[in-house]
């Protein structure tokens, strides 16, 4: 997982923890007044439920993390779990050892399949000696919406792709596509769309000689073409005319390069060679697959500045840059 998303998932835990550490710790105190009896428990536990508004299930655990009480839950008691022995379930390893408070990694639920997150209070004798657990599950689906939403890094990526692809590499050859003999024309053509028309992300198949736009005013939906629409500039007749973003991350003037550039890597080798790349206007992003299945995601102007020797690399594609 990359540093910038680790970050935003754990600010997002941070916010979690806050506020459950809190409540679960008074929650706990009240068990306490009442141990060990189950139904003065649940009862409280019920309460509970009202004070933990995006709370799924609550529970309580003896020291062995044996179940005492039912499931609570907002439609009432759910019996099958007493007795229920949690001790191998990750979600209380922290606990088990010694942790006062631990909110679970997400992990998805047994019963409804779903991301969820445990959280676990001990719960302690008044002279400090441990009676039990308190647990409480949330489905992330109704935690409060608290979190921002994840901004991609701006970073050069590369994936290696289907090992058995990678191994045949030098058994296979470039076919020409009907893609590849109207290249010049296609690209002319996706060009004038991306910066006429209002497509902001283009992706194109060379090898299948077909593509996949998404357009500014209908972002949700992508528009498929075969290679019948995509040599005839009537097509242009079906995108509305859009003025080009300001905010958008590749200049106008610099997206012919781009597609060039596309062009070049596509006849560049007999044996390794540009399979589909796409571009994203905004976030400014290119991204590549390759014959021998590698991918790449970078930043337009940093792959305008590679020339064709970085691809290739040398005549093995384990040392190959694109693959």
């Amino acid at each position: 997982m990359n540093p910038t998303l680790q970050a935003a998932i754990q600010r997002q835990r941070g916010i979690l923890e806050g506020w459950l550490a809190s409540s679960l710790s008074i929650l706990a105190e009240g068990c306490r007044d009442f141990w060990p009896e189950r139904q003065k428990l649940e009862a409280r536990l019920l309460l509970g439920m009202e004070e933990l508004p995006y709370c799924k299930y609550l529970y309580v655990l003896d020291a062995n993390a044996c179940q005492l009480t039912a499931n609570v839950s907002r439609a009432g008691l759910l019996e099958a779990h007493f007795g229920r022995d949690r001790r191998e379930r990750p979600y209380l390893a922290l606990a088990l050892a010694g942790a006062v408070f631990s909110l679970s990694e997400a992990y998805i639920s047994r019963n409804a399949h779903r991301p969820t997150l445990s959280a676990i209070q001990r719960i302690e004798s008044n002279t400090g000696e441990l009676l039990g657990y308190l647990g409480a599950d949330f489905d992330l689906r109704e935690l409060p919406a608290t979190q921002a939403l994840y901004q991609q890094p701006e970073q050069w990526v590369q994936m290696k792709g289907d090992p058995a692809i990678r191994a045949g590499l030098f058994h296979q050859e470039r076919v020409n596509s009907l893609l590849d003999e109207k290249i010049d024309a296609v690209l002319a053509l996706i060009n004038e769309l991306v910066t006429v028309h209002g497509v902001f992300h283009a992706k194109l198949h060379f090898s299948s000689s077909r593509a996949t736009l998404w357009v500014i005013d209908d972002p949700f939906r992508f528009r498929l073409h075969n290679i019948v629409d995509l040599a005839d500039p009537n097509l242009c007749l079906a995108y509305p005319r859009h003025p080009y973003p300001a905010d958008a991350s590749i200049p106008a003037e610099r997206v012919r390069e781009v597609l060039n550039c596309f062009r070049e890597l596509r006849f560049m080798d007999e044996t390794l060679y540009l399979r589909s790349g796409s571009l994203n206007i905004f976030n400014g992003m290119v991204s590549l697959t390759f014959s021998c299945d590698g991918s790449h995601y970078m930043p337009w102007d940093e792959f305008l500045e590679k020339n064709l020797g970085f691809w290739i690399g040398s005549s093995a594609a384990s040392s190959s840059p694109a693959c």
